[in-house]
């Protein structure tokens, strides 16, 4: 193979369209713009941002309070609460995410895990969780069962 052997991909290489050549070029007279209107015209197609009589985005956003933007660093756990562990689990069982994921617990395995109070322990658990609450953790030990969170 040489330098001068090498061309490109049959159909990867096309001719640019010359508009406003004449009627029998096939794209003559109005070239495809249509007639009269804002998109006919040479020049300025209208300022960025302009939204064609809407009231502008960063006109709009001081009404927009509080719908449609979620923070940056923003974390949606997986909440489960005491009630579903003890219906769930026998006593000294190790709960962690993926024990949880197995008992059909979590909403989205992706997602870290908290360990809220709702309900009463009966059992004790070794509960392994990213976040316990302090009424949780309370009953946890309580009942007899240890509190581990994953960094």
């Amino acid at each position: 193979m040489k330098l001068n052997d090498l061309v490109p991909n049959p159909g990867s290489k096309k001719n640019r369209k010359r508009v406003g050549r004449g009627i029998s070029a096939g794209q003559g007279k109005t070239a495809g713009r249509g007639t009269k209107g804002q998109g006919s015209r040479s020049g300025e197609g209208g300022k960025m941002y302009r939204q064609g009589g809407n009231l502008p985005f960063y006109r709009r956003l001081p009404f927009m309070r509080g719908q449609g933007f979620t923070p940056r660093g923003q974390v949606s756990y997986n909440e489960v609460n005491l009630d579903q562990l003890t219906e769930s689990f026998k006593a000294d069982a190790e709960v962690n995410p993926e024990t949880l994921e197995q008992a059909h617990l979590l909403r989205d395995p992706r997602n870290p895990v908290v360990i809220l109070g709702r309900g009463d322990m009966s059992i004790s658990l070794k509960v392994r969780a990213h976040r316990v609450s302090a009424t949780a953790k309370t009953k946890i030990e309580k009942a007899g069962g240890s509190v581990d969170l994953i960094s």
